[in-house]
């Protein structure tokens, strides 16, 4: 990979929800499988979000969402995102996400969704895999 641009993620805890241990943990991993990890901290609106996501260029939007907010959060990204131009910069969530919640979110654009207990190394490979790296 010598040479080539690493993937770059925004991980991001929209919303009201305070506990990011979970989002940590994922950063962690994404930083030691090489990835360059912007974590932008706790309770970021929709707006700050898309905005750090352009400033900073990134391929991948992690969200993570324990609030039960995730409908209205996630649709306010993904209308920004469209807003910006950025359909092209992959969307995953994690969190505590009700099954029935899953196909409309994917309906809106999000490429992946991860509940409790995921490994790191499944979010990694999907990640590499959407961006289209075998690192």
């Amino acid at each position: 990979m010598t040479g080539e641009r690493k993937i770059r993620v925004l991980v991001a805890k929209p919303g009201l929800d305070g506990h990011d241990r979970g989002a940590k943990v994922v950063a962690r991993a994404l930083r030691d499988a090489g990835m360059e990890v912007i974590y932008t901290g706790l309770r970021q609106t929709p707006e700050m979000i898309v905005e750090a996501a352009l400033q900073e260029d990134v391929d991948v939007i992690g969200l993570s969402i324990l609030s039960g907010a995730h409908m209205a959060l996630v649709s306010r990204v993904m209308e920004l995102l469209r807003e910006h131009g950025m359909e092209d910069v992959v969307v995953l969530l994690g969190g505590i996400i009700p099954e029935e919640d899953i196909a409309p979110l994917k309906e809106m654009g999000v490429d992946a969704i991860f509940t409790p207990g995921t490994s790191t190394a499944e979010i990694v490979r999907l990640i590499r895999e959407r961006c289209g790296t075998d690192e």
